[in-house]
């Protein structure tokens, strides 16, 4: 009995191969539009912070991966002279 209860679920979870559907192009930039004016945009104020923050993040980054890389590098220097 638990057979053919598992064997009829997954016969309705299983779904068409492909479905034509139609409208495609013209419902597709229907669906767009309506969803293009869902978004909130950010005020030029916010788009001005965010820049200013992801620019400082980056230079902050830029500098430390600067230094671990000058770091390693200065040690691979030392082992090299050490082993000549």
């Amino acid at each position: 009995m638990a057979k053919k209860e598992a064997d009829s679920k997954a016969a309705k979870s299983a779904k068409p191969e492909k479905e034509k559907k139609k409208g495609g192009l013209k419902k597709y930039f229907k669906d767009l539009k309506s969803e293009i004016k869902k978004v909130v945009w950010p005020s030029r104020k916010q788009v001005v912070n965010n820049t200013g923050v992801v620019m400082t993040v980056m230079v902050i980054t830029g500098m430390f991966l600067f230094a671990i890389d000058t770091g390693l590098a200065a040690a691979i220097q030392a082992l090299l002279r050490i082993g000549s």
